[in-house]
């Protein structure tokens, strides 16, 4: 005897078919593919190949470094026809292959902020990252008194962007903030500078997303640094420490001098780049000349001084050690970096900062016998360079964790507070801001 067929009633095949909806709905927004997997997928992923990129940029730059200065040891004289020349193809090559990997770095991310899917195509596009990686280098292998630490911040943001593009996930302003930010957590090894140089330099807005984005990217960018590169400072451990009654006569002289300094260096940075006063326009029309021009300054500088080649990073450390350095070290590399800076090509001022901070610290041990020497040094960094880049909570923190100065941390935030006042009044627009100006300009349509 045949069975009769059991049918499910209505309402229980409708309530199947809600039960799977439901998984199928749950399936999107949390399942490997849901946007928010891609998103974690796409921020850990370019994460940990800019870590990579900026260790392998630190090993490239100090190995360009290091033969120029072999160069310089066999034969004094070749700069005078390296540099100049180099200088002169460098900036020919920016200009006709990447006119948008030019400079710092640090103006396009500003910009690249604004419309991060416009600054696809150029300011933070892979072949722009290419080329300022590769120019970089070229530039420090030609002597020009340049750092790698602002490059390193667009190729990273570049980085981040591809990371989410292969990803398909949307490219919003704080991707660009969360590259940039690990660039910098990378370049140093710092991580904390990442995050205050996201808060004070990159982004206009820091909300929730963007904080998430910024640490996690921070994080493990700092992650793969420290694993492959260990626990380091960049000047080596500096222990001193400044009693209160010293450093209320200290820092607020450093702060005045660094901020009056790094002030001048930024408005005539500034004026060089944006100024319509009729000879300075004419030397940007002519942009092949100034190059040249450009490497001719600081060959000659560098040839006279032997200290200003690069970073120079190893007459700043000896300065922050104790050593002594003649008076103009300090002028002579600003005269240097600032004739690099204006030359069209690739390469950012953080680490000639450093070390031009570093001579103006050596000028003032004399005014203060009684008072740690490697103390005052470390406050005429923070001084000169929270007047170049007005940030001085990164100032502060990328100082604190590239020398491990924490008992510092006071009076470089006083120094820092009082030289961002002065050079405020010197230079009334930011460095980075004012120079992603000439790139904001070339973004529209």
């Amino acid at each position: 005897m045949t069975q009769p067929i059991v049918t499910d009633p209505p309402q229980e095949i409708a309530r199947q078919r809600r039960r799977i909806d439901r998984i199928r709905v749950m399936t999107r927004r949390h399942g490997p593919s849901a946007p928010i997997w891609r998103r974690r997928a796409a921020t850990l992923s370019g994460a940990i190949a800019l870590g990579l990129v900026a260790l392998l940029f630190a090993k490239a730059a100090d190995w360009a470094s290091l033969t120029f200065l072999h160069l310089t040891q066999v034969r004094w004289w070749a700069p005078l026809i390296v540099t100049p020349i180099g200088f002169t193809a460098l900036a020919w090559l920016t200009r006709r292959f990447a006119p948008d990997a030019r400079g710092s770095g640090i103006p396009q991310v500003i910009v690249a902020r604004q419309d991060p899917e416009a600054a696809l195509a150029s300011l933070v596009s892979v072949r722009t990252a290419v080329a300022k990686f590769g120019l970089t280098v070229g530039s420090l292998l030609v002597g020009a008194s340049t750092g790698r630490e602002g490059p390193t911040v667009q190729v990273s943001a570049a980085i981040m962007a591809l990371a989410h593009r292969i990803f398909r996930v949307p490219i919003r302003a704080s991707v660009m903030v969360a590259g940039g930010a690990a660039g910098v957590a990378a370049a140093f090894n710092t991580p904390l500078a990442g995050v205050t140089i996201a808060i004070e330099e990159l982004a206009a807005a820091y909300d929730q997303r963007m904080t998430l984005l910024v640490m996690t990217a921070v994080l493990v960018s700092g992650m793969v640094s420290l694993g492959i590169a260990g626990d380091y400072t960049y000047f080596g451990v500096v222990p001193v420490g400044l009693p209160l009654r010293q450093a209320l006569i200290v820092t607020p002289i450093a702060g005045i001098a660094g901020g009056l300094a790094g002030g001048l260096f930024s408005r005539a940075l500034l004026d060089m780049t944006l100024s319509p006063i009729r000879p300075i326009a004419w030397m940007r029309r002519h942009a092949i000349l100034l190059a040249f021009l450009s490497g001719v300054t600081v060959a000659v500088i560098g040839v006279a001084t032997g200290m200003t080649w690069g970073t120079s990073y190893a007459p700043a450390r000896h300065i922050i050690e104790g050593a002594d350095v003649p008076h103009w070290f300090g002028s002579a590399k600003a005269l240097a970096t600032l004739a690099t800076s204006i030359s069209g090509m690739p390469g950012g001022v953080f680490a000639p900062s450093l070390a031009v901070g570093a001579g103006l610290g050596d000028l003032l041990k004399p005014l203060f016998p009684l008072a740690p020497a490697g103390a005052v040094v470390l406050l005429g960094m923070a001084g000169y360079f929270t007047g170049v880049v007005r940030a001085p909570l990164t100032s502060v923190v990328i100082l604190s964790e590239i020398t491990g100065s924490h008992a510092l941390l006071l009076p470089l935030l006083a120094t820092a507070l009082i030289a961002d006042t002065v050079a405020g009044l010197v230079c009334r627009e930011r460095l980075y801001h004012g120079l992603s100006r000439a790139f904001a300009a070339r973004q529209l349509p």
